[in-house]
Order: structure tokens, then C-alpha cells, then sequence
């Protein structure tokens, strides 16, 4: 017997791609049900060969859902996943509601795939924000062989990351300067059309945003409270995938050939690292894949047991919709959840 998924914020650009993986993945879901807000009801979204029809969060009765794929914000998240979870299924949250929840696990399949049985305590699961995820993903194989003691990363975030508004405004402000039109800002701060813009989220009294924030609580609470991280976080003028640029200095002595080779045989890495013109991936390349690329390594001499790399990953999938899904199935693998008796 197959499991029963119900989506919220099915009409989002996440909601969308969660579709498309649950389908392309084969999921063993018996049920898809797409929920969003009452003014997308009637709404059609697409799951494989078939269409869905939007139906209404608000009196939607979850007693027979197995899993719910929350992807409608945090505000939702946080007046709904404690009662769809109450009612018996398990949420997997991609806001930042619960990330740093105690009581809620917060996991990258390929990085802490045991944390998964941690959700008994409020049956809810969070999906990392899309900048961590990449990232851990990549420093994970690296901290088992030689012990990470501090990052430093520079991100490149695509717009899409900010939803689908952002990604119209990018759209519409390059169209505006090709054809000396009024260039429209409002999703951004600035201008983001041949710009880039060092400022994600919300301004923290320390200086840093929420976003920088977010990778530094993050990365502790999923890899290793110990280590170290600072990040600085920009959007820069590209629909999808995020691009990081990452230090990493370790306890051990370790290569850049042995980074290499680990990263290789790591899941969810793939390595292009080729040191001549285009040996690299970058996110135009990453759309629409799974992997988390990781190109340019190399040894920094300016610290002692010091690496450079280049990591790039599709944020609507790996960095959202992916990790989600991989996290149900990881439940299912490990048989902490069945599937509920349905009424005939």
C-alpha cells in the first residue's frame, strides 16, 4: 500500500518542483493531494501525466495524509505543522520556522540521514535553508577525514530563492534595459538586473543578515556545533542555482588530490574540476539537476591545512524540493513510518 502526500503551497516555484520530483523519483505515494491558500482553489498544477486541482488549506482534513510537504512560508508553517502533525503525519518543513527547534530535526539526508528518527517529538522535520544545504553536503566527507575548524563563504544566490516575484522582477528590469524602459523595483532593494546585491534577508543587529546567520546556526546544528563559520550572502542576477565560494581550514593535514578523491566517492557530490577554460560548473549548468557540483579545489597557502573549492547547486531542488522528498523517503527506507489504513 502506497503512502498519501499532501503538498502545501503546491502553486509555488518549490511547491511546483517538489511535484515534478515526487513523480520523476517514483514515489510510492498512492494519493498526491495539492493544498494552497482559498485563492489559488481550483488552481491546476502538474504531477507527471497527471493535473491537479488546488484545494483549500484552511478545512482540509489531514487524518488519513501520511506525509505533508509544507512549502508555503513561515507563517503558515508555524500556525499549521504543529496541527497536521498533531493529526498523524509527518511534516517536512521548508521554511525556517523549526530549523532551530530542539525538538526538530533538521537534516540533509546525505549528512545526518539518523536525525530522521527524531521526529516522534513534534512530528515535524526541517529542510535546511538552500545556501546550508549545498554546503554541508560538500563539507561533510571533508570534516570525517581531517576535522573542519572554520569556513569562510561568499554566496552567489539566484533570485529564485526569493520566489517567483523575484524572478519576474529580474526578468522585467533586464527587458527594461534593453529597451530604455522605466526599470520597476520592488522585490529587491536595489536594482538586481546587472547588479548584485549583498544583502539577503533581514539586517541582524551584529551586522549580519539572516541568511548569513542561517548558514552559521545551520551548519553547527547539522554537521558539528564546533565549527566555525562566517558567511557573507549575495544575490546576483541568475534565475536558478546558488554558487558558493568556500574556505575551509582543518585540524588534519589534507589535499587538494585527496579532497578531490573524497569528494568523488561522496553522496550527492559530483566533482568537475578540470584547471583549463570551462573546467568548472557553473549555475547555469546545475539547473534542474541533483547533484551538488564542486569545482576549482585547491590548497590555500595562507593557513595551515587550508582548502579553496567552487560548490554549485540547483536551490529550487538539492537547496528545497529534493532534500524534502529525500528526507520522506529516507523515512520510509528506514520503516519509521507505514502507510495509514484508508477508508474504503
Amino acid at each position: 500500500m502506497g503512502y498519501k502526500v499532501a503538498l502545501v503551497g503546491a502553486t509555488g516555484n518549490v511547491g511546483r518542483e517538489m511535484l515534478n520530483i515526487l513523480d520523476e523519483r517514483k514515489f510510492p505515494a498512492d494519493e498526491v493531494v495539492a493544498l494552497a491558500s482559498r485563492r489559488s482553489v481550483g488552481t491546476e498544477v502538474s504531477y507527471g501525466d497527471k493535473t491537479l486541482k488546488v484545494k483549500a488549506l484552511e478545512n482540509y482534513d489531514f487524518s488519513d495524509t501520511d506525509i505533508c510537504l509544507m512549502s508555503a512560508g513561515g507563517a503558515v508553517s508555524k500556525e499549521w505543522s504543529p496541527k497536521i502533525g498533531a493529526a498523524g503525519a509527518v511534516v517536512i518543513d521548508n521554511s525556517s520556522t523549526w530549523r532551530m527547534d530542539p525538538d526538530v530535526p533538521l537534516v540533509v539526508p546525505e549528512v545526518n540521514a539518523d536525525a530522521v528518527a527524531g521526529f516522534t517529538k513534534k512530528h515535524i522535520i526541517a529542510n535546511p535553508n538552500c545556501s546550508t544545504a549545498q554546503l554541508v553536503v560538500a563539507l561533510k566527507p571533508l570534516h570525517d577525514k581531517a576535522v573542519i575548524k572554520r569556513v569562510v563563504v561568499a554566496t552567489y544566490q539566484s533570485v529564485s530563492g526569493a520566489g517567483k516575484d523575484a524572478m519576474d522582477e529580474l526578468f522585467a528590469q533586464t527587458k527594461a534595459v534593453y529597451t530604455a524602459s522605466e526599470l520597476v523595483t520592488k522585490k529587491f532593494p536595489k536594482r538586481i538586473a546587472f547588479n548584485v546585491i549583498p544583502e539577503i534577508d533581514v539586517f541582524m543587529e551584529d551586522g549580519y543578515t539572516k541568511e548569513e546567520w542561517k548558514m552559521m546556526m545551520e551548519t553547527k546544528k547539522i554537521l558539528d556545533p564546533k565549527i566555525k563559520l562566517t558567511a557573507t550572502c549575495v544575490r546576483v542576477p541568475v534565475f536558478i542555482g546558488h554558487s558558493e565560494a568556500v574556505t575551509i581550514e582543518f585540524e588534519k593535514p589534507i589535499t587538494a588530490d585527496e579532497a578531490r578523491g573524497i569528494l568523488r566517492n561522496a553522496p550527492g557530490c559530483l566533482v568537475i574540476d578540470k584547471h583549463e577554460p570551462g573546467g568548472y560548473v557553473t549555475p547555469y549548468e546545475s539547473a534542474g539537476e541533483d547533484a551538488t557540483y564542486i569545482s576549482r579545489i585547491r590548497e590555500d597557502a595562507t593557513v595551515e591545512n587550508g582548502l579553496q573549492l567552487w560548490c554549485v547547486s540547483d536551490n529550487l531542488r538539492k537547496g528545497a524540493a529534493l532534500n524534502a522528498i529525500q528526507i520522506a523517503e529516507c523515512l520510509i527506507n528506514r520503516k519509521l513510518i507505514s502507510a495509514k489504513q484508508k477508508a474504503a
